[in-house]
């Protein structure tokens, strides 16, 4: 599980989304369920991931949000010299869903299967 401080901290204030954004993307690789996510790809890269919140509300205890997240993706092949499966990074999308515990910051993530 995943600790967001730094956003509880801004919930309510202007600089949340600015906050929960710049702490998703400064997790460490395979922090996020990205390969769960893969959809033109069949493996999720442990690169850096670009987030936009897309949306965000409070309930009793927990702050919920949606995340879209850009992210590479790669198409192993046979590594065969007339495979014409593509070699570089290919851009992925999804959305993910987070609960934010309202008391520790620890996060729940889910790949919503809309996004």
């Amino acid at each position: 599980m995943i600790r967001l401080p730094a956003a509880l901290a801004a919930w309510g204030g202007p600089d949340f989304k600015t906050a929960l954004k710049r702490e998703l993307e400064g997790l460490e690789p395979g922090a996020l369920p990205l390969q769960q996510a893969v959809s033109t790809t069949s493996y999720a890269l442990d690169e850096r991931i670009t987030a936009i919140v897309l949306a965000a509300e409070a309930e009793p205890g927990v702050i919920r949000a949606k995340v879209g997240v850009f992210f590479s993706g790669l198409v192993p092949g046979c590594s065969c010299a007339d495979d014409p499966t593509p070699i570089e990074p290919q851009n992925q999308y999804c959305e993910l869903g987070l609960e934010i515990d309202r008391e520790t910051a620890a996060a729940e993530v889910t790949v919503l299967e809309d996004g």
